[in-house]
């Protein structure tokens, strides 16, 4: 029988895709051409109205209707990396063509980013870091305020994917964990280990706070100014979603009000933040560059979700990780 017609479009080939993937790839299909990219199949090569499957990632080509016509013959496009709003358009809804996404790899990642900054942040790990090295002395620590992990509150901000993953991280510890989402009810918070809260509770009664809210037009500008200035003495707040979430000017004239409260921030918005943004300034602010997702050897998981994939597609199974319009539409 006959392996179905594939091809790679990728600008990340190499770093999503190695040689073990690859390798389980070529046996599972027939490859038309060497790894693509946008740039390499802007002028829509022949061999395109001939494959079935296309294997990418970060640096997809857009499939508009255009794009689409060149490939008549096309069932699957597995997208090894995470969101697929960059490149999806509405000529695609219309085909009917199975969309795969390795959102649930990427997830991964910034679970154990968030579940490590949150360890660290009760123990003010930032704030000790910082004033040992401009005092060059160690401190007296019991002005830091410590919570320490055990029995103090961490607060969740919703419990999607990475929202429950950190659920789960977090249940071997001693502590309570609370939660808000409008879309959990009680009971089903219970069932993962937290106690569901409203929004202002969240933030008036826990030690650190992590976002994983996804950035919807009714979520932007979601965390205020007055909920971050009703936080606890000392504690923490960390943004690994996206950072339209966040009043960012309100959030900092907060923080420079309150220094003893902290942001880590692995997202803001814009991003990179302009050089004279105030982020750049406040000493209770921890930046770092997006790297909570997926990098390096992490990279890796996606490509083997998506061999996981194409397993499935070719067994005809549904896909683990199908993306439909509406759920396209709600990823961050």
């Amino acid at each position: 029988m006959p392996r179905p017609k594939a091809a790679y479009i990728t600008s990340r080939f190499d770093l999503i895709y190695g040689p073990a993937e690859q390798a389980a790839i070529a046996e599972r299909v027939e490859l038309l051409a060497p790894p693509q990219t946008p740039e390499t199949v802007a002028d829509l090569p022949a061999w395109l109205g001939e494959v079935e499957i296309i294997l990418s990632g970060w640096g997809a080509p857009v499939l508009d209707a255009t794009f689409l016509a060149s490939c008549p013959q096309l069932q699957a496009f597995l997208y090894g990396a995470g969101s697929v709003r960059a490149f999806v358009t509405d000529a695609f809804w219309e085909t009917g063509i199975h969309l795969s996404s390795a959102w649930a790899a990427n997830a991964v990642p910034v679970a154990e980013y968030a579940h490590a900054a949150i360890l660290l942040s009760l123990k003010r790990f930032w704030a000790f870091a910082q004033t040992v090295r401009q005092d060059r002395a160690y401190p007296n620590k019991e002005r830091f305020g410590v919570p320490g992990a055990y029995r103090s509150t961490v607060g969740l901000c919703s419990l999607g994917m990475i929202g429950r993953m950190m659920a789960e991280r977090l249940a071997p510890h001693d502590l309570r964990v609370i939660a808000y989402d409008p879309y959990v009810d009680g009971a089903t918070g219970a069932k993962l280990g937290v106690e569901m809260v409203s929004i202002e509770t969240l933030f008036a009664q826990a030690d650190v706070i992590s976002l994983h809210t996804p950035w919807l037009p009714e979520t932007v500008g979601l965390i205020t100014g007055e909920l971050v200035a009703s936080m606890k003495p000392h504690a923490t707040l960390i943004n690994t979603s996206r950072g339209a979430v966040v009043d960012e000017e309100a959030m900092l004239n907060v923080l420079a009000a309150r220094p003893d409260l902290w942001a880590v921030l692995d997202v803001v918005w814009p991003e990179p933040p302009s050089p004279e943004s105030r982020l750049f300034d406040l000493p209770n602010v921890v930046l770092t560059p997006h790297i909570a997702g997926s990098m390096g050897a992490e990279c890796r998981r996606m490509g083997q979700y998506m061999v996981e994939e194409l397993d499935r597609y070719l067994a005809g199974e549904p896909l683990r990780w199908e993306l439909t319009r509406e759920r396209a539409a709600i990823m961050a």
